[in-house]
């Protein structure tokens, strides 16, 4: 379980806090919806969580608990030790987290490389099945592709796959689906749903389209300006928001997504 206590992020070069004393919990096997407008502090709380979020220009107070373990006093080293091994990421935009010049292969099974003493021919055999576990048809062949010559689904489907082959306790997902179209993202959203259900992992995802967090999560907290100003089960919130901010994502999705 991961458990988010009184949280508060501030830029050193900003009078405003980004995250102002969030408490948030994410429950084993749950799928967590998070969300809220552009600079909200969605995108700083996942960072924080995940440790991704650098420490010297920032200042930082509260409990950030992974089981019980805060990771906040933890050292650069012990948080990469992590990283990967117990919280995998998958961000907005693959085509930028990924190497150009480095084949598909190679980057899935990266994090094996840090946080196992796999053989390379092990390391392998885990990429191909975590490329077929995302879906990815011909993984053979895939994995001796370059990011560029693979459609922008593909990559979020690679993404994926690098990010839950150590199998970790946690996946963040930082807007997986803004940058693809409708058909892809459904399919992108339908395979996270079916990963958490056949491997219990817990999931926060993170997004700004209320209409899309609805489709996956069985929980949702809406964030506003650092705080979080909302928080319930997602039909509860999505059909009896309690306040003036989530009534207007709500009212800024299309008519005929918030009948679906």
């Amino acid at each position: 379980m991961v458990e988010l206590r009184d949280l508060h992020v501030k830029f050193n070069d900003s009078t405003r806090e980004a995250v102002a004393g969030i408490d948030l919990t994410i429950r084993d096997g749950e799928v967590l919806g998070l969300v809220g407008e552009s600079g909200s502090g969605k995108t700083v709380t996942a960072m924080t969580l995940s440790g991704l979020i650098e420490r010297k220009k920032v200042t930082c107070r509260g409990q950030v608990l992974l089981d019980g373990v805060d990771l906040l006093p933890r050292s650069r080293q012990e948080l990469r030790a992590l990283q990967g091994r117990e919280i995998g990421v998958v961000f907005q935009e693959p085509m930028s987290a990924m190497d150009p010049l480095m084949r598909i292969g190679p980057q899935v099974e990266e994090a094996l490389a840090v946080h196992t003493k796999l053989s390379r021919e092990q390391r392998r055999e885990r990429a191909l099945q975590a490329l077929r576990d995302a879906d990815l048809p011909d993984a053979e062949t895939l994995y001796h592709k370059y990011p560029h010559e693979c459609s922008g689904g593909m990559l979020q489907r690679v993404m994926i796959a690098a990010a839950l082959i150590t199998q970790p306790k946690l996946l963040l997902l930082d807007e997986p689906t803004t940058a693809l179209d409708v058909t892809v993202q459904t399919q992108i959203l339908e395979l996270l749903r079916r990963l958490n259900r056949e491997q219990g992992i817990s999931m926060m995802l993170i997004s700004h389209n209320l209409q899309v967090v609805r489709r996956i999560c069985t929980r949702v907290a809406v964030m506003q300006r650092g705080k979080i100003v909302e928080q319930g089960p997602m039909e509860e919130v999505f059909l009896h928001p309690r306040h003036p901010y989530t009534v207007e994502l709500i009212n800024a999705i299309p008519r005929r997504a918030k009948m679906s």
